[in-house]
Formats: C-alpha cells, structure tokens, sequence
C-alpha cells in the first residue's frame, strides 16, 4: 500500500491581514478533511478548546475532528511527526505564521524536514487590502514576502473601492512575478484552493442520528447564505480529460505559462513514456507545483483527468491549450528525456 502523504501549507501575512480569520474558515468548511493546525501565535482562534491550550507544545482536539497545537519554530519538525502518524488520521495541515515571521524559514524548515510523510504544499500569503500601503511602509520586506508565495489572498476586499482593488491586485501580481491573487472578504477562500476537502464517510445505515458535525455545517451554511458568500461564485472549475497520452514538454509549457487567475490543478497525468508509465498526480497552488508518481489501480484505465480552478478565466481557451498537449507530435514523448521537466517537480 503507498504510503499517504500529507501537504503542509503555510499561511503567513502580517499582523491584522486576517490569517487566523482565513485559518477559522477552512476549520469550519472543512469538508469532512481533518486539518492539523500548527500556530506560534495563539490568541484569537474563535474555538473554545483553544482555550485550555495557550502553551507551547500543546496539542487538543477540536470539535470538527481536527486537532491543533502550539510549537515553537524550532519544534516544528517534531510537531510534524506527531500530526502526520498515522493515528492522527490528518489528511493536510496548516501551519499558520506568526505575524512578524519569516515565512521562507518556515518553508526551508518543511522542506528539510525529516518526515517522509509530511509532503510542502505551498506558501499563502494574506494581505490586507485596506492596509496593504501603510504595511509596506513599515514593513518593506512584504514585497519579499509577496515574491516567494505561492498564491496571494487579497483580504477585505470589501473595504477598498473597485478601482483601487484592480490598481492593488495589478501591483501584487508585479511584485510577486505573476503570483495568482485571490480577493476575498472576512477570509472566505475556496478551501479547494488550497487543498482537496474529503468527504465525510457515511456510515452503512440507511438512516441515522445527526452529529454536531452535520448541524454545524448546516448553521453555517445558512449563515453564508444570509451574507451573500457563496465559495464558489468568484471561481470557475473547468475539467479535462483525454484517454490519450499528454506530451509531457507540452504539458510542461502550459504549467509555466498558465492562464493569470488560474489558482489551483489538481487530478493525475497519463505520459505513456517508456519507463514512466506510471500514474502522475499533480497539485498546483498558485506557482507551486508538484507530481507525484504511483501505481494505476488494477483495472483503472491509463488516462489523464484534471480540474483546474481560477477566477476570470477562458474555459474554451484552456481546454483547448490542454487539448494541443495531447498526442505525440514533434517532442517525442517516446524519448525519456521529455520527462526531464516533469520530474524536476516530482517526489515518489
């Protein structure tokens, strides 16, 4: 059985950007997922058991199924052992910066990490958009900050007029090389943005009673739609799939030069490449991108499925990008060396 590998996405911003608000969110819409949640910065998650964990190396577990802890930055590698055995049965974590952190510490710190199952899964930085001017003018190393996410959340979107939210979102995307960015208000972002939500697992009874799970879902469902936050109406999902084998330089063109607005990829790749026949899953986060190779399922037919999530896009024009990587042509996907590209970005 392949081992499963658990994304650790860091949430970093300054102080007041609205990280514990977004990080409240993605507790409260998790999708039946259970979230790890790793904070230097307690205080303000809105989660009564938190209460009783205000020191360092705690750890409780909270109403949804997730659990959350507190670490210093130097036991971070630790913490990350003890959420991701497979006891816990955390299926992604979070790990959300102090105000005043360096985020590209904490990257370096996950991606030396000495757990084989703790796999990085991205850098998100949260900006206020109200306070984003007076922010750089006492912080002018949140440009740096910007450069190295792997997507920006523009938070309290609400609070700046249209003009000055197209004038912000243009000059993060500058400062950030292309880094897709994300309005949002009060920090309600797609968790599919980030991660793949699992579905609760029913259990086998054709009826049952409803757990506090089901009701908290339900109130907060009504709760949304009393304030007009439905997640997906700012973003598309368009779907791909192809029996065919997909050119992997081709494929690789698209990635580099994906469409501005598209956020999130996920699904699997069939490269029909002699010696790389296997299944390659991919996720993308904003510019981060990752494959990862492992076996078909028997009987699970060779093909290439893929959903690709952004704001503002050409469905039409992706597909049909995606539907020119298709086939052989002249890269000669035959040739292993078309492989190169990919699997600079992939980890069995």
């Amino acid at each position: 059985m392949a081992r499963k590998r658990i994304p650790v996405v860091v949430l970093a911003g300054f102080l007041g950007s609205g990280k514990t608000t977004l990080l409240n969110h993605l507790l409260s819409h998790n999708g039946g997922s259970r979230i790890g949640v790793i904070v230097n910065d307690f205080g303000s998650i809105e989660i009564d058991a938190m209460a009783v964990a205000g020191q360092v190396d705690s750890m409780v577990s909270l109403g949804n199924g997730c659990l959350c802890c507190a670490v210093d930055t130097s036991d971070l590698d630790e913490m990350l052992t003890r959420l991701t055995r497979p006891s816990a049965r955390i299926d992604v974590i979070v790990v959300e910066a102090s105000g005043l952190a360096e985020p590209e510490t904490l990257v370096r710190m996950i991606l030396a990490g000495t757990d084989e199952r703790a796999v990085y899964g991205g850098l998100v930085e949260v900006v206020d958009a109200a306070e984003f001017e007076a922010t750089r003018a006492r912080h002018p190393e949140i440009e740096r900050h910007v450069a190295l996410a792997d997507l920006v959340v523009l938070n309290k979107a609400d609070r700046v007029g249209e003009a000055e939210l197209g004038a912000l979102t243009e000059e993060l995307r500058r400062l950030g090389g292309g880094t897709p960015v994300v309005p949002a208000v009060h920090g309600r972002v797609d968790p599919e943005l980030l991660f793949d939500p699992r579905p609760r697992e029913e259990t086998a009874e054709a009826a049952r009673q409803l757990s506090f799970e089901d009701v908290w879902a339900e109130l907060r469902a009504r709760e949304d739609d009393g304030h007009d936050t439905h997640l997906h109406a700012a973003y598309e999902s368009v779907e791909f799939a192809t029996d065919e084998p997909v050119d992997p330089r081709r494929f690789m063109e698209f990635l580099d030069d994906r469409p501005d607005g598209l956020y999130r990829i996920k699904g699997f790749v069939h490269f029909g490449v002699p010696g790389h026949r296997q299944k390659f899953t991919v996720h993308a986060v904003g510019r981060f991108l990752r494959f990862t190779p492992g076996p078909w399922g028997r009987g699970e037919p060779r093909a290439t499925r893929l959903v690709l999530i952004g704001s503002g896009i050409d469905a039409g024009a992706v597909r049909e990008e995606l539907a020119a990587c298709v086939g052989t042509g002249a890269s000669e996907p035959a040739d292993s060396s078309a492989m190169w590209g990919v699997l600079r970005y992939a980890r069995p």
